[in-house]
């Protein structure tokens, strides 16, 4: 599933792993995303939405 949210356009960071050894290699930091059942346009539908913006109240169960 592709890490970005279909409400805010949220896409995932990145960084770079520092271990006590100091070798770095890169990572990336994935927004939370779910998979939820929303009312879009008056019929149900099934979209991609971080938890975010779930906890924001910006989608219609």
């Amino acid at each position: 599933m592709a890490a970005v949210c279909d409400i805010c356009a949220k896409k995932p960071g990145f960084g770079n792993n520092r271990p006590w050894s100091r070798k770095i290699t890169k990572r990336r930091f994935n927004p939370n995303i779910q998979r939820v059942r929303a009312t879009v346009n008056g019929s149900p539908k099934r979209v991609n939405v971080c938890t975010g913006c779930l906890k924001a109240g910006k989608v219609a169960r």
